[in-house]
């Protein structure tokens, strides 16, 4: 639903006083993407799942020290693949309002149709 006339002056007006009174806070949200803010996301569980694999090798030291690594490990695990499946949801809307083509959107667009075989319509 667009918005109407007075919607769209008052939404200029909030980003020009945002732009006037912290610049640096405008351009960091205008530079930053979808695809920056989950690329950083999916590098910090990356490395939490690296620091929970050494924790589970410190198997001798504790057991529970071991069971901390894993579970560090499997959520560090979901939280990726959380996110990338939040880029390939959104790479596949783009692909579908025909913006540009990428692996990711062109992997978004093969798991969609391995989940319509595997669940098919009711009739």
């Amino acid at each position: 639903m667009p918005l109407s006339d007075h919607e769209q002056r008052i939404l200029e007006e909030i980003e020009k006083k945002l732009a006037e009174d912290d610049p640096r806070l405008a351009e960091q949200v205008s530079t930053t993407s979808l695809y920056s803010h989950l690329s950083r996301r999916i590098r910090w569980a990356s490395v939490a799942f690296l620091l929970g694999f050494v924790l589970l090798l410190c198997f001798a030291l504790s057991l529970w020290v071991a069971v901390a690594g894993f579970a560090l490990m499997l959520v560090s695990s979901l939280l990726v693949f959380r996110y990338l499946r939040q880029m390939g949801r959104d790479q596949l809307r783009e692909l579908q309002r025909g913006d540009r083509f990428s692996f990711a959107s062109f992997l978004a667009r093969l798991t969609g149709r391995f989940r319509d075989e595997r669940h098919p319509p009711a009739d």
